[in-house]
């Protein structure tokens, strides 16, 4: 073991040196599902900035410093505050925002979305199964994203107003009808912030074909 080790030392300590990269500094993000629809899909592996909020201790939520703060509109990783599982969601209200949504509409610090450039589609929602959708940019705050409403699919489409508390954050899917968001598990604590994301990596058609979307390929998001 001991000559194994001797012969394979630089391999392993590129690999540690990777690993604490990874879960200190960068990241990449698999898109597993349609909860960020129609901005990222299935297939898309998303570039994640471990940076942009906080220093953790590698392979562990414990913040060493906070660096920047978490603005409304940013795409974040995050451990669900329920089970832990890592989720990519967009931050839509930030501590001290008092928030609420009335049938799909989203009110923020008492400003009601403004929702313009309908656009009807179609979406598969299970093998076989299709519905239709609405596509609309949603504006608020001064931030716009293009946002989705599935028709007759049942969604906590409607919530009380709420003011987020120190320390926690509001998070909802780009696909409204059809996301494990801050509607089902709570507001997200800080220290299970992961990063934000910046742009697609890359990107395959991995319902179909697995073919590469080239035209993904480096996107901001």
């Amino acid at each position: 073991m001991r000559r194994w080790l001797g012969a394979n030392k630089g391999f392993l300590v590129f690999l540690l040196c990777f690993g604490v990269f990874r879960t200190a500094v960068a990241d990449w993000n698999p898109i597993p599902s349609g909860s960020m629809r129609p901005n990222l899909l299935e297939g898309d592996v998303v570039f994640v900035n471990r940076l942009a909020y906080n220093v953790k201790v590698p392979l562990t939520d414990v913040v060493l410093a906070r660096i920047g703060e978490p603005r409304r509109g940013d795409v974040v990783t995050f451990s669900s505050p329920q089970d832990g599982t890592r989720l990519i969601k967009r931050l839509v209200a930030v501590p001290g925002d008092r928030v609420e949504m009335r049938n799909e509409v989203l009110f923020i610090n008492g400003e009601a979305a403004r929702y313009v450039a309908p656009e009807a589609i179609r979406e598969t929602v299970a093998p076989g199964r299709t519905v239709g959708a609405t596509r609309l940019t949603e504006q608020v705050q001064g931030n716009e994203r293009r946002v989705q409403w599935l028709h007759g699919i049942a969604a906590r489409s409607s919530f009380a107003p709420l003011v987020v508390p120190e320390g926690e954050y509001l998070m909802l899917g780009d696909n409204r009808d059809d996301s494990a968001d801050s509607r089902y598990i709570g507001l997200v604590p800080r220290h299970l912030l992961i990063g934000r994301a910046l742009r697609i990596l890359v990107s395959a058609d991995i319902k179909h074909d697995w073919m590469p979307r080239l035209e993904r390929f480096g996107r901001k998001l």
